[in-house]
């Protein structure tokens, strides 16, 4: 297919830029919680990776791509590093926080499904794998730095990945070509974070939570 080498460097570069937004995300939140160098590079790390490798274990693609594969571990380590150091020249960390993790969501929703597709597992578990690849990274780092993870609360975050991840997996049946599904997908998820971060969407809450429902930045 035409659109074949295309989506493969777009593929590529999405991996790499989510990559990064989750690197600098976990190391923000190593920064914020006071942890030292090593744990913030730690964090970094285990918030880049995390999701693509969960998903790689699930669909067979062993051993997973983060362990083999060099620069995974060289833009986490970057990326760690840029925010130790730069940290203090940032203003807003916490729509910052936000912002990069949606980027990073949205990414890596996108390309766990398109991964798993690739890998000839089921358009619809595909979809599933995607929101998996997106959403693991963030709930081990809400997890180790002594945070509920963010997926368990009402903000639209594993629906938007799932949302990401059933258009690529849509375009896929229906027979559109993979880069206009993957960009769509990605500009999807995108718009439903900005959405719950700054007009708060949310998910349905039981009626007797949605009294106390945080706020955003909470």
């Amino acid at each position: 297919m035409l659109d074949q080498p295309f989506l493969s460097v777009t593929i590529e570069l999405l991996d790499g830029l989510g990559t990064v937004a989750f690197a600098v995300s976990g190391a923000l939140v190593g920064v914020r919680k006071n942890f030292d160098l090593f744990g913030i590079l730690f964090l970094a790390f285990v918030v880049a990776v995390a999701g693509g490798m969960m998903r790689d274990v699930l669909i067979g693609a062993t051993p997973p791509a983060a362990m083999h594969d060099i620069h995974y571990f060289v833009i986490a380590m970057a990326s760690g590093l840029a925010t130790f150091f730069w940290y203090p020249r940032i203003a807003n960390r916490t729509r910052l926080l936000q912002f990069l993790d949606a980027i990073g969501l949205a990414l890596f929703a996108v390309v766990g499904t398109q991964k798993a597709i690739e890998y000839g597992v089921n358009p619809v578990m595909s979809a599933l794998m995607g929101m998996l690849t997106g959403i693991g990274g963030g709930m081990i780092r809400d997890v180790l730095s002594g945070d509920v993870p963010f997926v368990l609360r009402a903000d639209l975050y594993a629906l938007a990945a799932l949302a990401a991840g059933s258009v690529v997996a849509v375009g896929t049946l229906v027979g559109i070509p993979s880069i206009y599904a993957v960009l769509a997908g990605t500009g999807l998820c995108l718009f439903l974070r900005f959405m719950a971060i700054y007009r708060r969407w949310r998910a349905p809450l039981p009626p007797s939570a949605a009294i106390r429902r945080p706020e955003a930045g909470d």
